[in-house]
């Protein structure tokens, strides 16, 4: 040992502190899991690393005796440097003129990995693995110290929960599962065996993709070495010996596209969940902390789809058989009162795999690009960085919400012309759909024949900011740098054609807009998960501005406009749908007057079209859920879907949410108060 005090000398106490306490801290990357609603089915993995920590009385005592027998038999002897191994590996190293031996105890091993694992750097990594006799030493330093700290039992748990058995598996959970298809707990001798003798060269002893023969080798000899220190009789050591390597191989899913078959199409909610975890604070600084926690720490996350609601959405929107369609048909259902996610669907395959893909339908596109179907992993339905669509007049409501909420009622009447020129907007001359809504409308009737020249009106009065800044406090985003533009403080007074919904919107942002009028105008943040735990099973917390500690998947909600306003707004927009509203008269006719009787129960919402008919929607809502459904051509904007299929995102929508309200009991619309109606 004095060997190893004199060159020891070099190593300063402040640094071989400084890296013992990390080492007392430090976990290994650890594989966070995705499961459905009911928190038992997982549908996909994320990790850099596939790992998950097992206790030590989780595993099989033969993969504790077989790391002992292949990587330090005198583990138990030892406190952290083994002398003998020390003096060994001196004087081969001396005649080597080089490292030929390492004498590293799994002490040691275990400080090497655990530096590694939390190197921040590449310079760390580096310094961590280099073979030089100062990090030789350092290491023997610090095993030395963590050995006070430590008992046998707690290292040689983080030894095997740290080390790397090549294939892709990290610590004894991955190699249990990767190589033999179970877990530790139940290891046979010769499967430990095996498994022990990967961890001196993973790659050398792989039975996957090396000469097995090797394998074979390696294999016997730690069954050799755990019979000679007791651990197997030596019949039963023979015996294992005898047995050819049996492999019951499993390719652990990781991110979304690996979500199973069954599941294929909730590979979009995935990516919306990877999409949000990348702006939560909770998890990093920046993005690329968050993600890189995603595929480290080791969370156990719920999503919030409804898979009942997501099979009627799947099947209303054609997700299983109109695929092979331009023109993607998505939707998006939300709950009001928590800004749940329970179903996002649309006719594509959720695929990384575009080789049967045709050319983009985008004439400015280059002739190698690939249309977004039918297989894509673009995120059509919202939650990325794709601005979406053109939503027409459903951004009526806005205009309206404002209105009510700044104290104006429902009784509210314009005369609406045909055609009406704004002086406000600059001269601006909209016009409406249809000759027929011409005359004197009030909020009824002109939303539920969506009057164009009323809104404008409308929206003159209330003031056209007014209704941008409370679209986004319900959650619309401006992607586009028209958008932008528009929206800003200095131009969103002059925004005359927002009412006509001009802007570019998801359905995820239009479903929780709505949402949070049927939740009597409280907003709530678009949420994809139920529950996330961290890796001791507590839940993931993050800080307000306040404060006050909250849990990352606890709705977050504040209200917007009043209850009474968030009323009365659905008062009229039962109108659309062909109901009945509690207070006023709809003028005789609405634009999806067949949405009540599909429905079967009160049901509010709003059509819109684009010039053209490019896009279509619909958006609605029950007291229980939101659901908003587009129908457009994500590649090229320009490709009209035509009026001929306008019907499909009222079809969509009405069907969906008969479908997931089924066998629930009616819930009813709370009727506005005397005074908002007027």
């Amino acid at each position: 040992m004095a060997a190893v005090t004199g060159i020891g000398a070099k190593a300063t106490a402040h640094a071989v502190e400084q890296k013992t306490t990390i080492l007392r801290k430090s976990l290994p990357a650890e594989t966070s899991y995705l499961y459905a609603a009911d928190g038992r089915t997982l549908l996909t993995m994320f990790y850099e690393e596939y790992r998950q920590y097992t206790k030590l009385s989780d595993m099989s005592p033969n993969i504790q005796q077989a790391i002992v027998a292949a990587e330090d038999s005198r583990f138990y002897q030892h406190h952290g440097v083994d002398p003998k191994g020390v003096a060994r590996a001196f004087v081969a190293n001396a005649k080597s003129s080089g490292v030929s031996q390492g004498a590293s105890t799994l002490t040691m091993q275990y400080v090497r990995m655990a530096l590694r694992d939390s190197a921040s750097t590449p310079k760390e990594v580096q310094e961590a693995t280099q073979q030089t006799s100062l990090r030789k030493v350092k290491e023997m330093r610090m095993a030395l110290d963590l050995e006070k700290e430590l008992s046998k039992e707690e290292i040689l748990e983080r030894y095997l929960n740290s080390a790397y058995f090549g294939h892709r598996a990290y610590g004894i959970y991955a190699a249990s599962q990767i190589f033999f298809s179970k877990t530790p707990a139940t290891l046979s001798p010769v499967e430990a065996a095996t498994l022990a003798g990967l961890v001196k060269s993973p790659s050398e002893y792989d039975p996957v993709t090396s000469d097995q023969k090797d394998a074979f080798g390696r294999r016997n000899y730690v069954l050799d070495k755990m019979a000679y220190l007791g651990y197997l009789s030596p019949n039963a050591a023979s015996a294992g010996k005898g047995q050819p390597i049996q492999l019951n191989l499993t390719n652990p899913p990781n991110d979304c596209a690996s979500v199973p078959k069954e599941y294929a199409s909730w590979g979009f909610a995935c990516d919306y969940l990877k999409n949000w975890w990348s702006t939560q604070p909770a998890f990093g600084a920046n993005r690329l902390e968050r993600m890189d926690n995603l595929r480290r720490g080791g969370y156990r996350i719920v999503l919030s789809l409804d898979p009942k609601i997501q099979t009627a959405a799947e099947n209303n929107v054609g997700a299983k058989d109109s695929v092979g369609s331009p023109f993607a048909n998505g939707i998006v259902v939300s709950e009001p009162g928590t800004g749940r996610v329970k179903a996002m669907a649309v006719n594509r395959n959720y695929s990384l795999d575009l080789s049967e893909n045709g050319p983009s339908s985008n004439p400015e596109a280059s002739p190698k690009t690939k249309a977004n179907y039918p297989n894509t992993v673009a995120p059509l339905l919202g939650g990325g960085t794709l601005p979406g669509y053109q939503a027409g007049s459903t951004f009526k409501m806005f205009p309206m919400l404002a209105a009510l909420n700044s104290g104006m009622t429902l009784s509210t009447a314009i005369d609406s012309p045909y055609r009406y020129q704004s002086a406000i907007y600059n001269g601006w001359a909209p016009s409406n759909a249809s000759a027929a809504m011409t005359g004197r409308q009030t909020m009824w009737s002109g939303f539920g024949k969506s009057v164009n020249t009323y809104f404008v009106q409308l929206e003159e009065r209330v003031g056209a900011d007014q209704a941008v800044r409370l679209a986004e406090q319900l959650g619309l985003r401006w992607r586009t740098d028209v958008d932008r533009e528009q929206a800003s403080p200095g131009n969103a007074k002059k925004w005359g054609a927002f009412t006509l919904g001009v802007s570019d919107a998801t359905p995820l942002e239009m479903s929780n807009a709505y949402a949070a009028v049927a939740a009597d105008g409280r907003y709530c943040e678009s949420m994809p998960v139920t529950a996330i735990m961290n890796r001791d099973l507590t839940p993931a917390t993050y800080t307000t501005p306040s404060g006050i500690q909250r849990e990352v998947a606890k709705p977050r909600c504040r209200q917007v406009v009043t209850a009474d306003a968030a009323r009365a707004a659905t008062d009229a927009a039962r109108c659309p749908t062909g109901d009945t509203p509690a207070k006023g008269g709809c003028g005789g006719w609405s634009t999806a007057d067949s949405v009540r009787g599909t429905v079967g129960r009160p049901v509010a919402g709003k059509t819109g079209t684009t010039d053209s008919t490019r896009s279509a929607w619909f958006v609605a809502y029950t007291p229980e859920l939101a659901a908003a459904s587009f129908i457009a051509d994500p590649d090229n904007p320009f490709n009209a879907v035509g009026d001929g299929q306008s019907q499909v995102p009222v079809n969509a929508v009405a069907q969906t949410l008969r479908d997931a309200l089924k066998g629930q009991p009616t819930r009813q619309f709370t009727p506005p108060s005397d005074r908002i109606v007027g």
